[in-house]
Formats: structure tokens, sequence, C-alpha cells
């Protein structure tokens, strides 16, 4: 299969640059799967599961959220706000989020706090979901 260049880069910096088969992520608009010879190409991201299959077949998962996508000619670049690979993903962390989130959905009335409560909730399920599904895999 064909592949092209990917770079994924947080505000933190470049945790990938390397050649893929495909990316699939989860866009605003939905669920997005770039390959080889893709047109060029912007969309925003949502949170959600991102699925690279590197050049040799292998599948790797990661969590990301919000942020944006660009293909060009160069190749893809994922600009996310945070994303973590599901085996670096820390559970412990993960589910402790989970519950300060749900604990605030409980207890605030106020639509600002409600609104940024679900969003880390709908995070911190998406980091354990991508936690246990890396898990399984291996």
């Amino acid at each position: 299969m064909r592949t092209y260049k990917l770079k994924i880069v947080t505000p933190d910096g470049v945790i990938f640059d390397d050649e893929v088969q495909s990316l699939l992520a989860k866009s605003d608009d939905g669920t997005i799967e770039i390959l080889a010879g893709h047109i060029d190409y912007i969309a925003s991201l949502s949170i959600g599961e991102a699925r690279v299959v590197l050049a040799d077949g292998t599948k790797r998962y990661g969590a990301l959220s919000g942020g944006f996508l660009t293909v060009g000619r160069e190749g893809v670049t994922l600009l996310p706000t945070t994303f973590e690979w599901g085996d670096m993903i820390d559970l412990e962390r993960a589910l402790a989020a989970k519950e300060r989130a749900e604990e605030k959905l409980n207890s605030s009335k106020d639509a600002l706090a409600l609104d940024i409560a679900r969003a880390k909730l709908q995070r911190a399920l998406t980091r354990i979901s991508i936690y246990e599904s890396t898990h399984k895999r291996y």
C-alpha cells in the first residue's frame, strides 16, 4: 500500500513523524480517513480515537482532543490540543479525571461549568476506551 508522511505535533512538540498508510480521526463533521494521494484538506478535530496504520501495516491507537488536521503536498499534519498513544495512557489518572468530571456534572448548575465538565468527561472516557482496547490488542 502507498504511504505518506504523517507528523503529529502537540503544544509539547513533535510526537510522531514517519511514513504511514492511513490515519483515521474524528473531526467535527464525523470520522475521516486519510490515505495516500488525498486532496488538500483541512478539518477541525473533536475528542475521539485516532488510528494510525504504519508503513509496515502495524496499527497504533491514540486519544486526541481538539485541534486541526491538514493535508498537503508534503503530507499530513495532525495538530491536536492533546494526544496520547494508547500504550502511554495512565489509566489511574484517566479514571480519576472521569470521577472528577462526573462529580462536577452532578454538583454544578452553572452552564459553562457543565460544558467544561462534559468535555472533560468525554476526554476521560475516550482515554479509558483507548487504553482498554490497546491493551486487549496486544
